[in-house]
């Protein structure tokens, strides 16, 4: 068997089961605390609040991992606390039209000039990145 990780951005606020569940008769002493789930394609759960709490943490924008990800898919980032509006960085994957021969990131920086980039050690662990459109 082979082991897979997945990361996923959802939305959550805190919810008893008794509240996710009304239709369920529920001893007063066996409600449970919880989170109600909100996936991105819209579908709503229940999860107890201990699984909820081992699996996922609260974030003001995006990990860098998650920005990583989107930008090998084609999206645009940027960090919410980047020093100048309209920057962002995307990825450059090479084709038979291609001058260079590996995939690599860039950015338009203020100014909008294109040029390779590297993560600093801030940017890998900063948790404010935004998609971009």
């Amino acid at each position: 068997m082979k082991t897979y990780i997945g990361l996923k951005q959802i939305m959550a606020e805190p919810q008893s089961y008794a509240a996710a569940h009304p239709l369920v008769e529920i001893a007063e002493d066996r409600d449970e605390p919880g989170y109600k789930v909100v996936y991105p394609d819209g579908y709503e759960s229940w999860s107890p609040q201990a699984v909820f709490e081992e699996a996922y943490r609260e974030i003001d924008g995006a990990p860098f991992s998650i920005a990583l990800e989107g930008i090998k898919r084609g999206e645009k980032w940027t960090r919410s606390g980047w020093n100048g509006p309209g920057q962002w960085i995307a990825a450059q994957i090479p084709d038979e039209h291609s001058k260079m021969g590996a995939p690599y990131i860039y950015i338009s920086p203020v100014g909008g000039a294109l040029v390779p980039w590297l993560a600093s050690q801030g940017d890998m662990l900063g948790e404010d990145w935004v998609k971009v459109g």
